[in-house]
């Protein structure tokens, strides 16, 4: 019983160099786990630009099929056809033919240059 409590009262603490091991431990966790989130970040705001510009596609094509091209299409335009266009997408040029749209998130931008197009990071000639 008395060692129970001799414990107890017993001031001792951690070793400078128990504490020197545990933080080692935990900055080479933060060095592996940083850049992993950060590269995951960027790779979800790409995603959710592409989605935006997919999501946007339809109402392009609603312009033409109003319009029978695409020379006045401007952002405006198109959140005419569908108020819920998501933010960040702009008509970045349009002619009778072909267009090009830009779609930004958190930084990451994509592009499509025309119908039929891929989407890509590249953006419109």
């Amino acid at each position: 019983m008395k060692r129970g409590a001799a414990r107890l009262t017993d001031e001792q603490g951690f070793t400078i160099l128990e504490i020197l091991v545990v933080l080692t431990i935990l900055g080479i966790l933060l060095a592996i786990s940083v850049p992993s989130y950060l590269s995951f970040e960027q790779r979800a705001s790409a995603r959710t630009a592409q989605s935006n510009l997919r999501a946007a596609l339809p109402s392009v094509e609603a312009y033409y099929e109003d319009n029978q091209n695409y020379s006045a299409m401007t952002t405006a335009a198109l959140e005419e056809i569908d108020a819920g266009l998501a933010p960040g997408i702009d008509v970045v040029s349009s002619s009778s033919t072909g267009y090009c749209l830009r779609s930004r998130a958190s930084g990451a931008s994509v592009y499509r240059d025309g119908p039929g197009a891929e989407v890509t990071t590249t953006a419109c000639s």
